[in-house]
């Protein structure tokens, strides 16, 4: 338990002194934000939106299906 202790104080010490890499942490944060939210809204729409449980069966299953001519 001490080593746990004494691995969690390390971290909390180095991000508590930390000057440039707070910047940088905001950096990668909004990064992230703007990958998994804002792209996900404009670029996946939910194509199942409004369906009842056997439309959205039916609807994943068509397009599942490879239709050979």
């Amino acid at each position: 338990m001490k080593t746990l202790h004494n691995i969690l104080r390390f971290y909390i010490d180095g991000f508590r002194e930390m000057t440039l890499g707070r910047t940088l942490w905001a950096i990668i944060l909004i990064k992230l934000f703007v990958l998994f939210a804002v792209l996900k809204l404009f670029f996946f729409p939910d194509l199942l939106a409004g369906k009842s449980e056997d439309e959205q069966a039916r609807y994943v299953l068509e397009n599942l299906i490879d239709h050979e001519p």
